[in-house]
């Protein structure tokens, strides 16, 4: 266990948690960090699992949650969620490929307090959807980008360099002359499915340095980690003992966790 000083720096230091709730996802993007896909499973986190996790951290003192999947939109409990946090007073952002969204959906989108993210590879239709390997996915999330944006909800993209000669200077200028302020530029992390089609062991060096600090991950089958790329050091189940009592363990100080120091690179994605 963790001195009390310490571990209550770690909470104080925690800025957001991502709650992957569900695995599944339409498209099956080639550097996917979850390796999350149409036939990857939904999780085995409840409704109800969910909305005890959001009580805790409004309890522990966090103050935003990051509904992400595999895709979230394919929750349909994915406004009873937003609902949830929104009324523990926590900050939400839903990071959704964009690809589909339902009509009721941007009422949820729209609320205060609510922002979104996605990601967006090139203005090159065939480049964007062979990262993808969703068909039609450009233009999609093209156009509920600009959907977004009529409705003026907060909105930041990532774009992941994924491909040798990946547009990806022209997708941030099309993003910008469409009004996206909030963009940021990363390379391929090789965790999830990019270290498999690498062939390459997750490290701690494909990581930034903020897990296990700044942000929490909780995946789809409660397992904790320190970031959604950090999977490979999980930290404890949400369905075996609280958040709380996992944030307190020794796992989590500062100074005995591989992650606890700043690296050279910065995380954008997801």
């Amino acid at each position: 266990m963790a001195p009390v000083n310490d571990t209550l720096a770690v909470r104080r230091d925690i800025r957001s948690v991502e709650l992957e709730i569900t695995g599944t996802c339409q498209l099956r993007c080639t550097h996917c960090c979850t390796d999350s896909g149409p036939q990857t499973p939904s999780g085995s986190m409840t409704l109800n699992d969910w909305q005890r996790i959001i009580a805790e951290i409004a309890e522990i003192g966090i103050p935003a949650v990051q509904l992400i999947g595999g895709e979230p939109t394919l929750n349909l409990s994915l406004p009873r969620l937003v609902e949830e946090a929104l009324g523990h007073g926590l900050e939400v952002e839903v990071y959704s490929n964009l690809a589909h969204v339902r009509p009721s959906l941007w009422e949820t989108f729209s609320r205060d307090g609510v922002r979104l993210a996605t990601s967006y590879y090139s203005d090159d239709p065939v480049q964007h959807e062979q990262i993808t390997q969703g068909r039609g996915s450009h233009a999609r999330t093209r156009a509920n980008i600009g959907v977004a944006l009529s409705r003026r909800i907060p909105l930041r993209v990532g774009i992941v360099e994924v491909l040798n000669g990946q547009r990806s200077g022209q997708a941030e200028a099309e993003l910008r002359a469409l009004g996206v302020e909030q963009i940021h530029i990363d390379r391929t992390r090789r965790v999830g499915r990019a270290a498999a089609d690498a062939h390459t062991a997750p490290s701690i060096d494909e990581l930034c340095g903020r897990c296990f600090r700044q942000r929490v991950a909780i995946s789809s089958e409660g397992e904790v980690y320190g970031c959604i790329l950090s999977r490979f050091l999980p930290a404890g189940n949400v369905k075996e003992r609280g958040l709380a009592a996992i944030l307190d363990s020794g796992r989590w100080a500062v100074g005995g966790n591989p992650c606890a120091h700043p690296g050279p690179t910065r995380r954008v994605y997801p």
